[in-house]
């Protein structure tokens, strides 16, 4: 692969009760274990993290195939909902639903363009074959 570019960012403190910070300083947050996992919650995550990340980048994905079919994008959005839970084998896993609008389009035109995103995205590209990931159009 030839690379475009890199984003670099440092996780410091005590893990997930710590604090990440990319190089350029645009992201500076400290990250929290949530309350729903038996932590104080309070600040980030990575799972909100990788959702921001993801839903970004798939809506890119998305806008791009749909520039290349001319299809109407106007008010569309991805909504990524990341969970983690136990992987049977004593570590974690991650699970993804991505829920994409795009209010312009008939519902069979849109699931066509969501299913091409889920090709060209990166995040889907990283993820297939090694968590679920599911695709609805709202």
């Amino acid at each position: 692969m030839e690379t475009l570019y890199t984003a670099t960012a440092v996780a410091s403190g005590d893990g997930r009760n710590g604090h990440v910070q990319s190089t350029d300083k645009l992201i500076d947050a400290d990250v929290r274990v949530p309350k729903e996992m038996g932590g104080t919650g309070g600040a980030t995550n990575p799972e909100q993290l990788f959702a921001a990340g993801y839903a970004a980048c798939f809506h890119s994905a998305l806008k791009l195939v749909a520039s290349r079919a001319k299809a109407d994008t106007t008010d569309s959005e991805v909504v990524a909902d990341v969970s983690i839970g136990p992987n049977g084998s004593g570590g974690f896993g991650l699970a993804v639903q991505l829920e994409v609008a795009l209010p312009a389009l008939d519902r069979e035109e849109a699931q066509k363009l969501v299913e091409q995103a889920h090709q060209v995205c990166p995040y889907s590209n990283a993820t297939r074959g090694n968590i679920e990931v599911t695709l609805s159009v709202a």
